[in-house]
């Protein structure tokens, strides 16, 4: 058929046929491809010329139709399930008559456990290498929370366990119950949408996902990068309970704790109350033991202070100083008493000898002293020679008892009043 390509505007519009037609042209350029996906939904009715499935992403909300011959589906390995992850080969085709795309196949191959394990690991190196799993990104479990969030099964075990072993050990726990397919093609966008609800949640603390273990196909959903990525991102705390010792999933990895069960995670999250009690009259015992013993050790060194003589009798040493400082006055008296009267008898013998060595003593002994009065000065001079008396000369006679005046008459010295 030959399509008549005409200048597209509002003037002139496509009609639904060209718009069709140039849709299946260019969908049927990309030819055949590989896509892996999970299996949601196989219709294959005895009697039909064609099976129709839907191949769903495991990661995201998106799914493709299949088509395939009833003979593929049979000729099959493997029994192909509902859930099952599968690569499929085939060439897009799209049906003008409805406007739907489907993808024909021609080969369907289920993925084995081996292959899936290859992945796994693939993924790990990957968000290892990104630090998605190094320690210092764990969050600390806070030791009492007031909300659990809860993630698990609709009526499992695993949720039963995580509730009755939680509040057995506090009974006023409280849990967000979100009830989700734990596997499965809609396991992982129910996580996450989930997981998103309680992270935004501010009154829970810490989330719980729970399942009660599986097969390696079963847990695929807990190893998936999407859900990886949200346990990473979330602000609250997240535990993993898996349950599945052998092969663990990726979720322990990234979870901020990982719990060996839904019972183990319920212990860990959840303190028992009795043996908290029990801990705590433990500590309180042994530190007012600890008090105890501080106080009467404290008691015997104050005793023993106060036994000491300068506490017993706290003036002792005053009165043992007063006494030095009375000693030491009485000696510094003592000391310059003497040293005063020691002074004044040698005083007293310098006096007694200057007296005899003075003038006043040779003249009781009737001596006198002479004294010649000058001329033009009013002060008297000793006189020691006759040659200093002429005749007519002042003098000053002095003797012990007194002096007289008197003045020279002649040459002989005489000397009148």
């Amino acid at each position: 058929m030959t399509l008549v390509t005409t200048p597209n505007t509002a003037e002139t519009p496509w009609p639904v046929r060209t718009l069709s037609h140039k849709l299946s042209e260019w969908i049927h350029r990309l030819g055949h491809v590989w896509v892996e996906g999970q299996l949601t939904q196989i219709s294959a009715r005895p009697g039909m010329r064609t099976a129709f499935l839907t191949l769903r992403d495991p990661a995201a909300e998106m799914s493709l139709s299949l088509t395939c011959s009833p003979d593929l589906l049979r000729r099959s390995p493997v029994p192909l399930t509902e859930g099952a992850r599968v690569v499929v080969y085939g060439r897009p085709d799209f049906y003008a008559g409805r406007g739907t795309l489907s993808l024909k196949i021609t080969d369907i191959r289920p993925v084995g456990i081996g292959e899936l394990l290859a992945r796994i690991e693939r993924i790990k190196a990957l968000l290892a290498a990104e630090g998605l799993f190094d320690a210092r990104r764990k969050r600390p479990i806070p030791f009492l929370p007031r909300t659990v969030g809860l993630i698990s099964g609709r009526g499992s075990a695993a949720q039963r366990d995580v509730i009755a072993v939680a509040s057995a050990r506090w009974n006023d726990v409280r849990f967000r119950h979100c009830e989700v397919p734990v596997q499965g093609p809609n396991a992982v966008p129910a996580i996450i949408e989930h997981l998103d609800l309680l992270d935004r949640d501010p009154d829970v603390e810490v989330i719980v996902i729970a399942r009660g273990g599986g097969s390696v196909e079963d847990l695929l959903p807990f190893s998936d990068e999407t859900l990886l990525r949200a346990v990473s991102d979330c602000r609250t705390p997240v535990v993993s309970a898996i349950g599945h010792e052998p092969d663990s999933p990726l979720l322990d990895l990234v979870a901020d704790l990982r719990a060996a069960t839904p019972t183990d995670a319920a212990k860990r999250v959840v303190p028992d109350v009795a043996v908290e009690r029990e801990t705590l009259a433990g500590l309180r015992a042994r530190s007012a033991h600890a008090l105890r013993n501080w106080v009467d050790r404290e008691h015997r060194v104050i005793d023993g202070l106060r036994a000491r003589p300068v506490l017993a009798r706290p003036h002792l040493l005053i009165d043992e100083r007063h006494a030095v400082l009375d000693r030491l006055r009485n000696d510094l008296r003592r000391g310059v008493t003497h040293g005063v009267d020691t002074r004044r008898l040698d005083v007293d013998q310098l006096a007694a000898r200057l007296a005899t060595l003075g003038p006043a003593q040779t003249l009781a002994r009737g001596y006198a002293v002479v004294q010649r009065f000058a001329d033009d000065d009013h002060s008297p001079h000793a006189v020691s020679s006759v040659e200093q008396l002429p005749p007519g000369a002042r003098v000053r006679i002095r003797v012990a008892d007194g002096a007289r005046l008197a003045v020279v008459d002649d040459d002989e010295g005489q000397i009148s009043e």
